[in-house]
């Protein structure tokens, strides 16, 4: 009996790491999907940047920075951000549909309630970062959401403060 419940633990276990490593290769290959599309739509460098998302109660900061110090790339996110800035502000959404499919979270959400989410641009050193506000709360679940879908697409170059 003993023998069957070793046996059978091994199996389990055997599952659950065949499983979690399928689990993980699908996300990989998420990942690599979605790098490729970036690269269609984002004119900066995904490899010497990094997206960081903070969650705020009123909605959101993301801030794309430069790390391997070169400028070329920070004028590029700098113009990038501002561009996409100013498409968010009016409700446009087509970039990081375009990059992470049109079902991505909470964008539907702040694509219907635009006029309520307050967007602002700023230049910060060696990037840029985009400020999500809004008083709705449905809205700020959404850029909550949004962020949340954008770092595990993103992998490595994304990260989010908790």
């Amino acid at each position: 009996m003993i023998r069957n419940l070793v046996k059978a633990a091994g199996l389990t276990a055997s599952f659950f790491l065949i499983s979690s490593t399928s689990a993980f290769a699908a996300d990989s290959s998420r990942e690599n999907q979605v790098e490729q599309k970036s690269q269609k739509v984002m004119p900066f460098s995904m490899d010497a940047t990094m997206h960081m998302f903070d969650p705020t109660a009123s909605g959101g900061v993301q801030t794309v920075r430069v790390t391997n110090g070169d400028a070329k790339q920070v004028i590029l996110v700098r113009s990038h951000l501002r561009k996409e800035a100013a498409a968010f502000a009016g409700g446009n959404f087509a970039d990081p549909a375009a990059i992470h499919g049109d079902n991505m979270p909470g964008l539907e959400a702040m694509h219907a309630g635009a006029k309520r989410i307050a967007v602002r641009y700023v230049d910060v050193q060696d990037g840029a970062k985009i400020v999500y506000a809004t008083q709705d709360p449905a809205l700020v679940s959404a850029i909550h959401a949004w962020f949340k879908a954008q770092v595990s697409d993103h992998g490595a170059h994304a990260t989010m403060k908790m």
